[in-house]
């Protein structure tokens, strides 16, 4: 088992996000991720780089594997895509991985274009991923369909194939990826939820390593842990189709007002007790990841990354 920062340009500025993840690297963190949004999911979250930029000087300052979850197919041109996972692919060798989603509105919105229906998107991520492969093996593509190609090619390529991973929550999500994915992604659920999702992806035929983001909220006191994953995190708790729909940070943030700690804890691991957070890590991997990918909730990494890089990594690899 590998484990990973997870670095949430939501919520934190991106020059201070290249200073956490170069600091994660020197705490002992194996490899890292990030999210690619335009908008944060609360206006108190406050922040959102662009990915591709920062990915590009965190390749180049740390010897980190590094990833991104990106959606391909309406505010990214599917052959930019392939431009962009070739380009970082071609400067670092075997150091990314690309997870391809089928986007968010609160992302996606801002083309002004009609935002589909889930099954829609679904499709249109599929045949997004057939044209990123097809030019990143070299081809030349043209495409009609829920998205149209007109003789793209990709001319610099990567000598070594990143790796196209399926991001999925749910256990249909997972058995649908596993036809074109090459690994999951999935985030902290119930014990027996995350046993279904891999079990699924597996089953449908799977392959590669799986991952897992895993949100939690630790400081010295649970009191102060408490009110971290609150004011950050109490906005991320919506599921589908909420999550997936809601258009602004102005509009979670109305919602996230009749939010209470008890719904936070459903999706955030909280605790003042490392050795819990030990232990809960040690338990989900345990289903069947190969990679553990923390992310804490707070905007101030330097106290956790120092935290767990002295007293979780070195018991949890032990």
């Amino acid at each position: 088992m590998r484990i990973g920062f997870h670095a949430s340009h939501e919520q934190i500025a991106p020059s201070r996000l290249l200073a956490d993840v170069q600091h994660a690297e020197r705490a002992g963190f194996d490899m890292a991720m990030c999210s690619d949004h335009i908008s944060p999911w609360s206006t108190r979250q406050g922040h959102s780089g662009y990915t591709w930029s920062w990915l590009g000087a965190a390749l180049a300052t740390t010897d980190l594997e590094l990833g991104c979850v990106s959606a391909p197919g309406v505010r990214y041109h599917p052959a930019v895509v392939a431009q962009k996972i070739a380009t970082l692919g071609e400067m670092f060798p075997g150091r990314f991985w690309t997870a391809l989603g089928s986007g968010e509105a609160s992302n996606e919105h801002i083309t002004g274009d009609r935002w589909p229906p889930k099954e829609e998107r679904t499709r249109r991520l599929e045949e997004c991923v057939d044209v990123i492969r097809r030019l990143l093996a070299g081809e030349e593509v043209t495409h009609q369909g829920l998205v149209t190609v007109d003789r793209a090619r990709v001319w610099d390529l990567p000598t070594t194939q990143p790796r196209l991973v399926g991001p999925a929550v749910s256990v249909a999500s997972a058995a649908r990826v596993a036809a074109w994915a090459d690994g999951l992604v999935t985030i902290n659920q119930p014990v027996e939820v995350l046993r279904d999702v891999v079990a699924a992806y597996r089953d449908a035929g799977g392959r590669g390593p799986l991952a897992l983001q895993l949100h939690l909220s630790w400081a010295p006191t649970s009191e102060e842990a408490e009110a971290i994953a609150l004011d950050q995190w109490r906005t991320n708790v919506f599921t589908e189709p909420v999550n997936w729909d809601t258009e602004t940070a102005d509009a979670f943030d109305v919602m996230g007002e009749h939010v209470g700690i008890e719904s936070v804890r459903a999706a955030v691991e909280i605790s003042e007790d490392l050795g819990r957070h030990r232990d809960r890590i040690a338990e989900l991997a345990a289903v069947g990841f190969d990679d553990v990918y923390l992310h804490f909730v707070g905007q101030e990494q330097e106290r956790f990354i120092d935290a767990f890089g002295e007293q979780v990594l070195p018991t949890l690899r032990g």
